[in-house]
């Protein structure tokens, strides 16, 4: 099977290419700013995807694979939800689902054709979103705005850009791991630039106190560069590598002692890291309602529909798995799993092809599959970064498996 065209055929018009990258650069700085809705990322991504779907975008078989799968899971919640509609909440559940969905097909596909800026052009607004949000959380922090400790904090941790603490962490890991990287492997000005941003976000993800978003930045960091280590062309390379990751790790601790110097951030930082939190344990807890939870799902082939999981225990499942039998059903409970954990494997298996693009699809994978570990703990399926990085996994995995059969296939 070849790909075939779902609109008209792509232009590479300068002008029009040009479009395209600003767009999508827009749509990366764009995810910040998530505490308004619409937020101008909903925008963004209408805008990009009437502009690629006027000048074309192409599907390859193997997309067909994530897409079955994410129409098989939002038919499960669809017929999850199906006698709860009259419920604005659920309805707005639902159609906020369907539209995760769209915008990681939308994404794959972009990443598709012009592979190396296209991702690059999202990693870098990303990047800057990311720069926006963290300063936002910082100054919240400590009180830098007048009047904006109440808008940009939450129980006193930050929150930037977003309605959650929890939230704001996972979003910077991206940005966080994409700035280490470019320490890591670039030039000695793009290192201080990036150590600088790297400094300011990692930061933010502290003062967040979202144990999740520190266990995240950590797996993610030490993924990252395990992945570089492995994919690097020379020894001299992998010798750079491990010591400047070192040197990373040391001033970073380093930092973590100075910030924990001061009262008011040593007393929460001790609260936050405990792992025997109050809503965690009991049988009613975050870990006791995921047994009960799982065992509940056998007796609801079709679910409880979204958002009803609250009716029955204390609070949300906490658990993305959980929550999708929950949500939609076995329909919706199996085919999910499936979706992540194939997405994880097929583009960790294409991360070692070596393409322009290598370094980014690095940060990219590395991201989401710890992201994709973290939802065992917490509700990752309305997050729009996530489903961002889901769709870019599968077309920069497609990319990259294009360039190895191609070399496998040279003489």
């Amino acid at each position: 099977m070849t790909d075939f065209a779902i609109a008209a055929p792509s232009s590479t018009a300068p002008r029009l290419r040009s479009l395209q990258l600003a767009l999508l650069w827009f749509v990366g700085a764009s995810g910040a700013i998530v505490f308004i809705e619409p937020s101008p990322y909903e925008f963004a991504v209408l805008v990009s995807l009437l502009l690629f779907m006027a000048t074309g975008l192409r599907i390859t078989p193997a997309l067909l694979i994530p897409i079955g799968l994410l129409i098989g899971v939002e038919f499960g919640y669809t017929i999850g939800a199906s006698t709860l509609l009259d419920d604005p909440l659920i309805l707005n559940w639902l159609l906020t689902s369907w539209y995760m969905a769209i915008t990681a097909m939308f994404f794959a596909l972009v990443a598709l054709e012009d592979t190396s800026a296209r991702i690059d052009a999202i990693a870098n607004g990303y990047l800057v979103g990311g720069l926006i949000a963290a300063l936002a959380g910082i100054a919240g922090y400590f009180n830098l705005i007048p009047g904006g400790g109440d808008l940009l904090t939450f129980a006193g941790r930050a929150r930037g850009t977003f309605k959650d603490p929890n939230v704001l962490g996972a979003f910077l890991i991206f940005p966080a791991i994409l700035a280490l990287q470019r320490v890591i492997e670039g030039s000695f000005w793009s290192a201080v630039r990036n150590a600088i941003a790297f400094g300011i976000i990692a930061l933010a993800i502290f003062l967040a106190f979202s144990r999740a978003a520190w266990g995240t930045l950590a797996g993610a960091s030490v993924l990252m560069v395990a992945l570089m280590f492995v994919t690097a062309p020379t020894q001299h390379r992998r010798l750079r590598i491990v010591l400047l990751a070192m040197l990373a790790g040391v001033l970073l601790i380093a930092a973590l002692a100075v910030l924990l110097s001061f009262d008011q951030i040593d007393a929460l930082f001790k609260e936050r890291a405990s792992l025997s939190q109050p809503y965690d344990s009991g049988r009613f807890g975050r870990f006791g309602r995921h047994l009960l939870g799982a065992a509940m799902a056998l007796d609801y082939p079709t679910g409880i529909g979204p958002l009803q999981f609250r009716r029955f225990f204390p609070e949300d499942t906490h658990n993305s798995f959980l929550n999708a039998f929950m949500s939609g059903g076995w329909i919706s409970g199996i085919l999910y799993p499936a979706l992540v954990f194939i997405t994880a494997a097929y583009g960790l298996r294409n991360v070692f092809v070596r393409t322009p693009w290598q370094r980014t699809s690095i940060v990219i994978v590395s991201t989401m599959i710890v992201t994709l570990l973290e939802s065992f703990i917490i509700d990752t399926d309305h997050w729009r970064h996530y489903f961002l990085l889901l769709g870019l996994t599968w077309g920069v995995a497609i990319a990259s498996s294009r360039v190895r059969f191609q070399s496998n296939a040279s003489p």
